[in-house]
Order: C-alpha cells, then sequence, then structure tokens
C-alpha cells in the first residue's frame, strides 16, 4: 500500500484517539499538505467513514469544519499466530480494540488450518453486531502477499501453508496475512511511537528477532514478503544451528531458546527453568545470567547498527516478550550499538515500548482497515472486498 493508504487510515485512528479535528488539524497532525488532507477528507467522506459536524471556533478568517468518526462504519478481527496460542482482538473502524481473547494453539498439528479457522469462528461470532470488514491474521515468517497469504515459517515448521486461501473458504470473510513484525510496524504508524516518525526501524526480541521497516510512511515487505528477517542475519563463521537451517545467525545466538540454552551450560539456570527465572537470576546479582544478557545485547546491537547504517531511520523501536529484561540486555547492547555506528548516527534514539500481544493483533487488524484504500496494491483481490463490504454498509446506513 502506498502512503496516501497509510494517511487516510491515519486520519481514522487520530480521530478515534482524539475526538474531532478539523482538515486542518489533521494536516498538521499528520504532517501532510492542506492540499492532500483535502484530498483524504474527500475520499473518507464519500466511503461514509467521516461526517462533517459543527464548525470549529477561529481566531480569524473562516472558521474550520469539524469532521468526527462514523462509528458504525464496520469492525476488523485480527489474529496475532504465535508457536503455542493465539491473540485475537476486534477493533472499530479506528483501530480502537474492543475486546480481546486468546487460545492455545500447536503450529505441528495436522490440523492446523482447521484449527485456527475454528477459534477464529468462536470469537467472531462471540463479538459485535456491527458490519464485520475482514479478517487480518500476523505470521511470524514470510508471505507472499496480504492477499494471497502463502505462509513460509521456519518458527512455525510451516513451508507453503496456504493459510489465507483457507481462512476465507471457512468464514466467508476476506482475509489479509502478513508477516507478523510487519503488521506491528503498520500499527506503531498508525497508533503508537511510530506515528511520530516517517522513517523507523521497528526490532522485536523474543522467541525470535525480526524487524519491520518504515521508509517515508511505507512498511517495506520486499520481492517475497521476506524484508525484516534481521535474525538470520550471519554473525561469525560457525556458530549454534538455526531454526533455518543454517548456522551461527543472529536469532540463534540470542534468540530465547538460545539464552536458556547457554544460561543452562553456564549454571545461571536449572534445565527446564525459562527466561522469567533467567531474568530474576540476574536480578539477584548472578554474574553468569547478568553475562548471558549482556551478551546478547552485544550481539544484537552489533546487528542493528548495521541495519541502521543501511536503512538512515529516525528512530529505532524494540518490542517483543523480550523487553521484560531489557534493562540487562541494555548494557552489553548500548555501547556495542553507539560503538558500530558511524559518528553522525550515533545519537539516534532507541525506545523500548512493553511488551502486548494486544498489540500485535491490533496491527494484523489494521491490514484491513488499510486495504479498503488499497485497490491495486499488495492486498489484491481481497482489498476490493473489503470495500466492497464497506460501500455495502455505507449504503445500509444510508437507508436506514
Amino acid at each position: 500500500m502506498d502512503r496516501a493508504d497509510v494517511n487516510r487510515t491515519a486520519v481514522l485512528a487520530h480521530l478515534g484517539a482524539h475526538g474531532p479535528a478539523s482538515r486542518a488539524d489533521l494536516a498538521r497532525a499528520l504532517r501532510v499538505s492542506p492540499a492532500l488532507m483535502t484530498q483524504l477528507i474527500k475520499d473518507l467522506l464519500a466511503d461514509g467513514l467521516l461526517v462533517e459536524l459543527s464548525h470549529s471556533p477561529s481566531q480569524g478568517g473562516r472558521p474550520g469544519r469539524m469532521l468526527g468518526l462514523v462509528s458504525t462504519a464496520g469492525r476488523a478481527v485480527g489474529v496475532k499466530v504465535a508457536d503455542d496460542h493465539l491473540a485475537f482482538v476486534e477493533v472499530g473502524i479506528d483501530g480502537k480494540v474492543a475486546r480481546a481473547g486468546s487460545a492455545p494453539f500447536d503450529p505441528s498439528a495436522p490440523t492446523i488450518l482447521a484449527d485456527l479457522s475454528s477459534s477464529l469462528r468462536e470469537f467472531i461470532e462471540n463479538g459485535s453486531d456491527a458490519r464485520l470488514l475482514g479478517v487480518g491474521v500476523g505470521v511470524p515468517g514470510s508471505v507472499d502477499r496480504q492477499g494471497n497469504g502463502v505462509v513460509d515459517s521456519t518458527l512455525l515448521g510451516w513451508h507453503q501453508v496456504p493459510l489465507g486461501e483457507a481462512l476465507r473458504r471457512e468464514l466467508g470473510l476476506p482475509v489479509l496475512v502478513e508477516n507478523n513484525v510487519n503488521a506491528l510496524a503498520l500499527a506503531e504508524r498508525l497508533y503508537g511511537l511510530g506515528s511520530r516518525h516517517d522513517s523507523f526501524l521497528v526490532v522485536t526480541i523474543g522467541t525470535g528477532v525480526g524487524a519491520g521497516i518504515v521508509v517515508d510512511g511505507v512498511v517495506l515487505r520486499g520481492a517475497g514478503g521476506g524484508a525484516g528477517e534481521i535474525g538470520h542475519l550471519p554473525m561469525a563463521e560457525t556458530g549454534p544451528d538455526c531454526t533455518c537451517g543454517k548456522s551461527a545467525c543472529l536469532e540463534a545466538f540470542v534468540g530465547e531458546a538460545a539464552l536458556l540454552r547457554t544460561a543452562v551450560d553456564r549454571g545461571a539456570i536449572r534445565r527446564g527453568e525459562g527466561v522469567a527465572q533467567l531474568s530474576a537470576s540476574a536480578e539477584a546479582g548472578n554474574d553468569a545470567a547478568t553475562e548471558v544478557f549482556a551478551e546478547a545485547g552485544r550481539l544484537l546491537g552489533r546487528a542493528l547498527a548495521g541495519v541502521v547504517q543501511t536503512v538512515d531511520p529516525e528512530i529505532v523501536i524494540v518490542l517483543g516478550e523480550g523487553t521484560v529484561a531489557w534493562a540487562h540486555w541494555a548494557a552489553g547492547f548500548e555501547p556495542a550499538f553507539r560503538r558500530n555506528l558511524i559518528p553522525g548516527r550515533r545519537g539516534i534514539g532507541v525506545a523500548v515500548e512493553g511488551w502486548q500481544d494486544e498489540g500485535w493483533a491490533q496491527g494484523a487488524a489494521a491490514l484491513v482497515l488499510a486495504t479498503p484504500f488499497d485497490s491495486d496494491g499488495v492486498a489484491g483481490d481481497q482489498g476490493r472486498l473489503v470495500r466492497q463490504r464497506l460501500v455495502e454498509q455505507s449504503a445500509r446506513r444510508a437507508v436506514s
């Protein structure tokens, strides 16, 4: 989707978060030209997503017309697929989460498509009566195109899984599928810290390591939808085996399984204990536990310095379940990251945000909310189907 598409969705998100605003207010807040904002508002009014309200006060000149959301314009469902569970959200047209849920999930089961369809259907049926525009799905892996939804994921053990086709057939709804970090980057662009920046890097740490790259407001996907797979950057000539089939990848050194394996080998925790115990051990001053995190931070810092040099973002945003122990990662990360940047970029900000499944699923739902404005982009036919449902919903409201 191009930047104008995201800007339309950003208008909805801003009005949902801050309430009614004038065209001039929106142009300033979203950093777009008044001419572009006028066109965006014209399209959104025509689609029945916005309504003109009373005039705003003026300090001279013509008073501005206030714009508000049509709250009944529709809803979307987003789901994050993890290696042991599913996280769901239902959002309104402004992206605000109305409800959330979760369900266990085994990605290695022979019934994965039926299991995922069944869990999604149950969540959808327990939702509101508002028109459902579609379903967005975030997965840890490469996706050919959002509208096709064929998934390759080393983390889930999937190869060419036709996820989008299966869910569309079972649910009878438009379905968009995307790499979960790309979806998270879109959520950041619309609702998070990324909304203040045109170019930024989202980095996730936890079970794996991934990145979402946003340049000039656009989430970069790459030729096959696999852009941002920094977890598979080669970090040494030799090293531990990685889930991708190679060895010495960044993820093979700093992913959750690697941290625990190293911690057990060094006596920082006992076999069978998890990251929570490793973090507690570091908090208690255990030198071995502290060094496990510091080493991981140093490797991550070196790798991200190379990525920053390549894409030149305004800020790096770190998320994921691994951030609960970021204080221990930071001891190694900060000096390694700054040292490996060229002098002119050493001042780049690094923001660490709390980890919530809900944010990942919200990003998946944002795929649906953006597609009505993406007639020929990566959403393909699914984008056109979402738009058709939106137009039908607008027609129903006009009749009623």
